[in-house]
Order: structure tokens, then sequence, then C-alpha cells
């Protein structure tokens, strides 16, 4: 189905739900941040994380807000990994509900579900309606919406979300403490949506959040696109073998080096085009998106943390994707 055919499916689906003004409207959003991505502006958005790390690291208090900042700053340096060393760990604290009477920050909202006293926001890893039910496990129950960026703390109740009314799954194979998944079915066809929670944890290694995901072992297929063409939503996907490099690569990045996100690094990263993007369809049909940066680090969603894989193992993969 090609990507018009999508829409206006969808849109009829949406028409036809008998659900509340909020829940249509949330779709439709949807299908137009869909169209705006398919030509994004090369102006460098600087996308801080939906957490940020304990003050004890220097930064700000933790936030499930996604930041818009300013220009970019000096460039920061980074230290090189030394294979089969330990790390300090990077702590990502309990994620703190937002407080209505803060004022003067410009914000979106990202896609969210409580569950169990716990806040899951939007994955990084994909997954097509088609391929949904054989990963739908025990019904979790139903978000009632509601939630918005002035929302008091209070409305973040069991199952409060921002994406209107939705049946909540556990996902078969992947423990219910780092993700779930809301599953509806229109007319037929089947819309979900992957919702992890990535805060609360300490990350000593790639492995403590990579781990999570799967990817050792059970990757099938993979294509790789230049900064340009996602950039410009130009989708101009190339492949990439599932090969002894990619394994290898996996493996570096499971022992990676956490390094806590900051708003200078992150200025100094987004301020450079030197990226590729990497998608890895696993066994049980889920897409992992990773970002490599240049200089060796690799980012997998707004995670506030970056990763920071072996020189060799990292030069040896990045330039294997070709310009």
């Amino acid at each position: 189905m090609n990507e018009e055919q999508f829409k206006r499916n969808y849109k009829k689906a949406v028409d036809q739900m008998k659900t509340n003004d909020q829940m249509k409207k949330r779709i439709e959003q949807t299908l137009n941040t869909q169209r705006h991505e398919q030509k994004r502006q090369r102006k460098p958005l600087y996308i801080a994380a939906s957490v940020v790390i304990a003050a004890s690291i220097g930064l700000a208090a933790p936030s499930i807000w996604q930041q818009v900042s300013g220009p970019a700053a000096a460039g920061t340096q980074v230290a090189q990994v030394t294979p089969g060393a330990s790390f300090d760990p990077v702590v990502i604290p309990k994620m703190e509900l937002p407080d209505s009477k803060s004022n003067g920050v410009k914000a979106s909202m990202l896609q969210l579900v409580v569950y169990q006293g716990n806040v899951y926001t939007e994955s990084a890893t994909s997954l097509d309606g088609p391929d949904a039910l054989a990963l739908r496990g025990q019904k979790l129950g139903t978000t009632t919406g509601g939630i918005h960026e002035l929302s008091d703390q209070d409305k973040y109740t069991e199952l409060a979300s921002n994406i209107g009314e939705a049946d909540i799954y556990a996902v078969n194979g992947y423990d219910t403490d780092f993700r779930i998944m809301s599953y509806t079915e229109i007319d037929g066809q089947v819309y979900a949506q992957l919702f992890d929670q990535n805060n609360g944890i300490s990350i000593d290694s790639g492995a403590d959040l990579i781990g999570k995901l799967h990817l050792e072992g059970n990757v099938t297929s993979a294509k790789w696109e230049t900064f340009a063409s996602w950039n410009n939503g130009l989708q101009q996907l190339q492949p990439l073998a599932a090969d002894k490099l990619l394994n290898s690569f996996i493996s570096a990045l499971y022992a990676a080096k956490p390094i806590a996100t900051s708003p200078e690094l992150e200025e100094h990263l987004y301020g450079q085009e030197d990226r590729k993007i990497i998608y890895l369809t696993l066994e049980d049909k889920t897409q992992v998106q990773l970002v490599l940066f240049g200089e060796g680090l690799v980012r997998y969603g707004n995670v506030p943390v970056f990763f920071e894989i072996e020189k060799g193992a990292f030069q040896a993969f990045w330039n294997n994707l070709g310009e």
C-alpha cells in the first residue's frame, strides 16, 4: 500500500470511528505530521531528551517534554572507549510528571501512556499493523485520553494518555516493565504503536538499554540512509548486509560506553550533518532505528544517552556504509 492509499484508508477509518473528538483530532494530527516529515527543513532541530539526567552530572530537572533549543554551541570532545573497560553509569531518574505552573517553555508533548504508575513514551521501534497481532500479548486495559501540555499531575492516573482511547497490551517477548503496545482495529485494519519506559534506570553499558531491544542474533534484514535523504524525507534506503560486520557492530554497541546527554553535546552533534541512520528488522518484525554520528556515537530514539563504540568497530562499520 502506498502512502496516498494509506492516507485515504486512514481518513475513512477516522471518520467512521465511534469515539470522541479528541481521538479523531489526534489521528488527523498524526497524518499531518507524516506529511510534514516528507520534507524536513534543513535547519537542525535540537531535540532534548524526554527526560534529563540527575543534577549530579550537571543537567536540569527531569521532564517529559521534547524541548527545541537554540543555535549550536562550541564542539564537545568525546573520549575513546577501551574494549572491556567498566564505565561510570548514566542514571536516568524516574520520570517526573509535568507541573502546569511551569511557564515560558516552548515544548511539544510526546505521545505517552501511564501504566502502573510509570510513564511510557512513544518508541523508536516501529511495527507494521499486520505484524502486530503476533506480538499482541495480554490485554492490560484501555486508555482514557485527556492528557495535554497543561495537565496537572493529578490527571496522570492509571492508563491516562494523550493518544485518545485505545486498548493497551503486553508485547510478547518483552517485559512490560520496558514495553507495552496500543492496538486498534478499524474496518479490519490494524493500527499499533509501541511505547517504552526508559526512565528510572541505570545504564552501565549499551547492553542495559540496547539489550532490551533484542538485536543480538535476531536481525533478519537491514537498511541504511544518508542524512541528506533522511533530512529531506527522500526515504532513499540502501541495502545493508546482515552479516558478520553488522553482528560485530551490534556486539560493540552492547559493550559501548554510555554518555549522558547535555544541551552542549546535543547542539554540537545535531549541528552537523555527519550522521547515518540504520534500520534493523528483527525476527519478530519490529524495526529498530539507530542514529550514528561520525564522532563514534550512537543514539536510540530520544533516550537521554549516547553510546560511544570502540573506535575500530565503529569506523569499520561506518566506512562500510559508504557516503
